[in-house]
């Protein structure tokens, strides 16, 4: 291939470095190559983004470089059905020749086309040749494209479609179909996209809600669970029945806690001998008391009757 071309032109030395990166760093998402007739033009494929309604899918396009490059942008084209870009049409991007001022010489093809992959999933917006199919139909486009490569131009375009068409059937994994008794939205999903599953009490209150205890003393408990029920985040030990959470227990033991029951204390032989020594005692140092008393009233008595 190098021997057709001028290698002193900066857009011939440019592409032929890209080819060799090309073939010595291939990617799963995409695969290209330029004719050997003409390097200007390249024969491309790219896979559909996974999570996406293109997931699976094989698109091929056409990408023409100009004698400029890289220093001028590329013009891009898809050849297979997709429902997001028209086909044998040049599409309006941001890397490619409809918006030269956003170009950059550093990119490159490989940058072009990892740049094409994220364009797939988005809005269109209008833009020039663009579509906007319904999700449906583009999954659709997505199971056909894996069936045959499309037919394009000469026979060596053809045989080089062909067999960049080979190498990403055998890179990319089938497009994941929905099972025939799988609804599309079987669940409900919460904001972070995860489907809610109801448990069989849950119109009544979902597993795991705090409710209000009227009983009157203004606790508030996890509400039971079935027996054949464990929601996420409950642990139940093997020594309690499985319809009790873990939270009623702590709250019962801390009720038991807080509200001790009266204790009735049982008095042994010993404490009521020593409860009757101390009444004598007591009862001896009141009658000392007295007999002090009654002696300084008669000394008093006595005082007066002298003087």
């Amino acid at each position: 291939m190098a021997d057709k071309y001028n290698l002193k032109n900066p857009a011939v030395k440019r592409i032929l470095q890209e080819v060799k990166e090309m073939q010595s760093n291939p990617s799963d998402d995409f695969m290209s190559l330029p004719l050997e007739e003409n390097i200007f033009e390249w024969q491309f494929a790219i896979r559909g983004p996974r999570d996406t309604e293109f997931e699976g899918g094989i698109y091929h396009g056409r990408i023409q470089l100009p004698s400029e490059y890289p220093f001028k942008p590329p013009s891009f084209m898809l050849l297979t059905p997709n429902g997001r870009f028209e086909t044998q049409t040049k599409i309006c991007l941001s890397i490619s020749n409809h918006h030269p001022e956003h170009w950059q010489p550093s990119w490159s093809v490989r940058t072009a086309l990892v740049a094409l992959v994220a364009f797939m999933p988005t809005k269109p917006n209008g833009a020039l040749g663009s579509l906007d199919y319904k999700k449906e139909e583009r999954r659709t486009l997505a199971i056909k494209s894996r069936e045959a490569p499309p037919k394009f131009g000469t026979p060596e375009r053809q045989k080089l479609i062909d067999e960049i068409h080979d190498y990403m059937l055998s890179k990319t994994p089938p497009v994941p179909q929905l099972s025939p008794t799988q609804a599309p939205d079987e669940h409900p999903r919460n904001e972070e996209g995860d489907a809610q599953v109801n448990s069989p009490n849950s119109e009544a209150s979902p597993a795991g809600e705090e409710i209000p205890d009227h009983a009157g003393d203004g606790i508030v408990e996890e509400q039971e669970v079935p027996a054949n029920a464990n929601p996420a985040g409950v642990e139940v030990s093997g020594e309690t029945p499985s319809n009790v959470s873990r939270n009623q227990l702590l709250q019962n033991s801390d009720a038991r806690v807080q509200n001790p029951k009266p204790q009735t204390r049982v008095q042994k032989p010993d404490d009521w001998l020593f409860t009757w020594a101390a009444i004598g005692l007591t009862i001896a140092i009141a009658v000392l008391l007295l007999q002090k008393f009654v002696k300084s009233t008669e000394h008093g008595a006595v005082f007066l009757d002298e003087s």
